[in-house]
């Protein structure tokens, strides 16, 4: 199962490697660092599961499907049903979870926290590569995938946490 999934992620996100800028040193420039998914652990299951959910309604408190997701509702949701993890219930108690990520070196299943409500770590969404992101978003939205690179997202970015899978 594990493999037919890692190979639907990458399937999904062919092309969408993350590729840093090529560093130059001594007038020679070196090959770019291309970040590709883990091919061992949880993190393409838990992509999977995370893509699986667009569209679901957003809801203030939501944990399910059925009854919509809220931005830690939805990670909790996902992380919950591949891993087994009971993650807190908001944004700011996973944001201690796990150990630190450079925005350099995401990958797919990182958690990935903004500041939207004037407050650090306020918003919370699962990293599937290709400096996109899953998130619910708010009253009226739906889950779905993001561009990291948009200026709204650059500028309210707060950090990321990996979790051991």
């Amino acid at each position: 199962m594990r493999s037919i999934a890692a190979a639907v992620v990458i399937a999904v996100l062919a092309g969408c490697a993350t590729t840093q800028a090529p560093v130059t040193t001594h007038g020679n420039v070196a090959p770019p660092v291309v970040a590709t998914p883990p091919d061992d652990g949880l993190a393409p299951e838990l992509v999977m599961k995370a893509l699986s959910l667009i569209g679901v309604p957003y809801r203030y408190g939501g944990t399910t499907p059925e009854t919509g997701f809220d931005c830690s509702g939805l990670v909790r949701h996902v992380f919950g049903e591949v891993a087994g993890y009971a993650l807190p219930y908001d944004a700011k108690g996973m944001s201690t979870l796990g150990r630190r990520v450079e925005a350099g070196e995401l990958q797919p299943g990182d958690l990935v926290f903004f500041n939207t409500l004037r407050r650090p770590y306020s918003h919370v969404g699962i990293y599937v590569g290709d400096r996109r992101f899953i998130h619910a978003p708010s009253s009226g939205g739906m889950v779905e995938v993001v561009d990291m690179a948009q200026r709204y997202w650059r500028q309210h970015y707060n950090g990321a946490r990996r979790l051991p899978l």
